[in-house]
């Protein structure tokens, strides 16, 4: 007999793949031996390429009057599908052949935090951690590029990732503190012998340069390097991680590394990084309050730094 079909339709954005990234996991637990087909946006696209039961990723380009939907409608109507997983939300899904449909709706927006409610929408009864799907490809990129900075003038130590960027209005903190901060962290004896590695992609490089340069030779450059997957293991490689709103932040805190999310105008009680490891610092930090980003002083983030330093690595090993 075939294995059973199951169309997982998620996001165009790496920070929402990543947060419904535990469905891939309950869909292997619902559906025994499902081949999965993931439906999403092109920069998300490679982190599904190692997830257990994911047989094909059809890359959704957006197009004008809806047509990326009409394209997808033509690639996944002739299959008879076990099982439709929908978090967009899309007339496509009731427009396929399915035995069953999950399909989000507005009616799930009742103020918990997305994992909750992605979870809750597939019948857990428990939270579907995020889980990152790294592979030997990935590791390989980012070793081929972070090995030789360090051999060549970094040298060893721990490293602090940065991630600077974040691609909604109002979600980047000023990239002059960037900078700041990282002048800082290097005069703070905690972090004697640390590097410093910016992460993000081809477009990031102006947020990213003051950090650079900040860091001068203990600098480590990550920033346009590598696709989604790759960006995720060099975060890996990382001991702790500051980044704002973005992908990459909820990359590091599925990894489980110590993560700092930086918050403005958006709702970090609901969008916060999710994890055993992670805090925010926001603009305004009284829950249903906002304040622009530009309110978050680098003195407000360096302490939180120290203190997820203290929390997480003083009395931690160093990772290799």
């Amino acid at each position: 007999m075939s294995a059973p079909q199951v169309l997982f339709v998620t996001s165009n954005r790496i920070g929402d793949c990543v947060i419904s990234s535990g469905v891939i996991r309950e869909i292997t637990r619902q559906v025994p031996g499902a081949e999965i087909t993931v439906a999403c946006g092109r920069p998300p696209a490679p982190f599904f390429r190692n997830a257990a039961g994911v047989a094909r990723t059809i890359i959704l380009d957006k197009k004008k009057l809806s047509g990326h939907w009409f394209d997808l409608w033509a690639q996944v109507r002739s299959t008879r599908w076990d099982l439709v997983i929908d978090i967009r939300g899309s007339a496509l899904s009731y427009l396929i052949p399915a035995k069953r449909r999950v399909v989000y709706n507005r009616r799930w927006e009742t103020g918990l935090r997305k994992v909750e409610m992605v979870s809750r929408l597939m019948g857990s009864p428990t939270p579907l951690d995020p889980e990152i799907f790294l592979d030997d490809q990935a590791r390989a990129e980012a070793a081929a590029i972070i090995d030789p900075q360090l051999a060549g003038g970094a040298g060893p130590g721990p490293i602090i990732a940065l991630a600077p960027i974040a691609h909604q209005p109002g979600k980047s903190w000023p990239a002059d503190r960037w900078g700041a901060l990282v002048e800082k962290l290097k005069a703070e004896p905690r972090f004697e012998g640390w590097r410093f590695m910016p992460v993000g992609g081809p477009g990031d490089r102006p947020p990213a340069t003051p950090a650079l340069e900040a860091a001068g030779p203990r600098g480590v450059d990550f920033v346009g390097k590598g696709d989604i997957l790759a960006s995720a293991a060099a975060i890996d490689r990382a001991d702790l991680f500051v980044g704002n709103d973005s992908g990459l932040m909820h990359v590091s805190a599925a990894l489980g590394r110590p993560t700092l999310g930086l918050f403005g105008p958006t709702e970090w009680w609901l969008y916060g990084p999710w994890g055993p490891k992670t805090r925010t610092a926001a603009s305004n930090e009284t829950r249903g309050q906002f304040a622009p980003i530009e309110d978050l002083t680098v003195d407000h983030v360096f302490e939180a730094v120290l203190a997820l330093h203290d929390a997480y690595i003083a009395e931690t090993p160093a990772k290799p």
